[in-house]
């Protein structure tokens, strides 16, 4: 039963975070403490320092060998049900898309990793270590980096390499799709230029062609066909005296396949550039060898960690503020857009995460934590991640920022209703 207290105890966890983020949005807003280049250098900070060392130390004291493996079950079978279906409707739609020969600026790939990211990956580093621990007590707090170790070493990475695989995607088509120029063969003969044209004849595209008459400032235009070779009759051109002549017929570009070794190497090379992939494996290795030969960490090290690393959660909600004071628009996808992030963000991935947790057995506050932590709002991550590849960074700026706004009366909700 939620009493009167249990409540007191949520808005209590959550009202710091909100302070935060208000007095980043005010700063920014209203007081013009920050410009645009302060506000990166802040962001900047936590993306390279304090967050990376925060996932450092929360994966690196949490006991591998003794994770709930249930828990762990429920929340990577939440994704790969919610990958099997995305990959499949992408399958059919990039098929449906084929089959009517209508281009679009976006792919179905791209809305896979957009709604993946909305439904599966919540803000939980940040927001839900401190939220669920004034929830339910600490208990949560080693469930929740539980969440953050599968996160940071798993699905960030696929989500990273799907975007890396596309970019590298649209990169190879866009250099293959430039109409590149084939020589023809030229033979001259008393004052006429024939134009051979070349074997592929399929990849010849139908189109007028300049000649360029060497030693004068002279040219004829001719229009060249894939099906004929063409005659240009030069007048008043001393055929002995002409120097060799050369023409440019244009082809039409062939389609390049998309090397996956090379997406893949591309891919990897991008992921060890990122601060939160290696902190995450380092953390993770040195858990490994830590609980099983029995070590710490000396007490100057992660003392040295820790001093850094507790910034981290203010500075991430006070960037958080700035962002959403320097947006000129409150939602910038539409309407129709921004209510599809809340319904898959609040809804469809809780409603997802129930239903795997239910079907693997779990129970009492083991299941309550397991959805309360789905509902939390988007990770900041996920949209840093979106505008730099440039893909629906838009739905992911209006789902954040809408999500910071109404995750508390979801989150009591589903508080409330787990709780019955």
């Amino acid at each position: 039963m939620i009493t009167p207290s249990n409540l007191y105890a949520v808005v209590k966890a959550m009202v710091p975070l909100y302070t935060a983020m208000a007095l980043g949005f005010v700063s920014v807003r209203h007081l013009h403490a920050f410009n645009a280049d302060q506000c990166n250098g802040i962001n900047h900070f936590v993306a390279l320092y304090a967050l990376p060392l925060l996932i450092f130390r929360m994966v690196s004291s949490n006991n591998p060998y003794a994770m709930s493996a249930r828990l762990v079950a429920s929340d990577t079978l939440q994704k790969v049900i919610l990958l099997i279906v995305l990959f499949a409707w992408a399958y059919w739609a990039n098929k449906r898309q084929k089959k009517s020969l209508k281009s679009s600026n976006s792919s179905p790939l791209q809305w896979v990793v957009t709604i993946f990211s909305l439904a599966s990956l919540p803000n939980t580093i940040i927001m839900g270590i401190p939220l669920l621990g004034g929830m339910y007590g600490s208990v949560s707090a080693n469930l929740m980096v539980q969440i953050v170790v599968l996160q940071f070493c798993l699905w960030y990475n696929l989500v990273i390499f799907l975007y890396e695989y596309m970019a590298a995607k649209r990169a190879i088509l866009a250099k293959g799709h430039q109409v590149l120029p084939e020589i023809a063969l030229v033979k001259e003969k008393d004052c006429t230029i024939e134009i051979v044209i070349p074997d592929q004849k399929d990849s010849i595209v139908d189109g007028t062609v300049e000649i360029i008459i060497p030693d004068k400032d002279d040219t004829v235009e001719t229009v060249v066909t894939k099906d004929q070779d063409v005659a240009v009759e030069i007048p008043e051109t001393n055929a002995e005296k002409m120097a060799p002549v050369s023409v440019q017929v244009p082809r039409e570009p062939q389609v390049p396949t998309v090397a996956v070794k090379e997406v893949v190497f591309v891919a990897m090379k991008k992921l060890l550039k990122i601060p939160n992939t290696y902190a995450s494996f380092l953390g993770l290795l040195w858990s490994l060898m830590a609980f099983k030969v029995g070590i710490k960490l000396p007490s100057i090290v992660d003392d040295s960690l820790a001093i850094v690393s507790t910034t981290a959660v203010g500075l991430s909600m006070f960037s958080a503020g700035t962002f959403l004071a320097r947006q000129t628009q409150f939602i910038s996808c539409g309407y129709s857009k921004a209510i599809l992030s809340i319904v898959v963000r609040f809804i469809v991935g809780p409603v997802l995460m129930a239903l795997t947790s239910y079907l693997l057995g779990l129970h009492g506050t083991l299941f309550h934590i397991a959805v309360v932590q789905a509902a939390l709002p988007l990770a900041v991550s996920s949209f840093v991640y979106a505008e730099e590849y440039k893909l629906h960074s838009d739905i992911m700026s209006t789902g954040i920022i809408i999500g910071n706004f109404i995750s508390l009366p979801f989150t009591i909700l589903y508080y409330i209703v787990t709780g019955l």
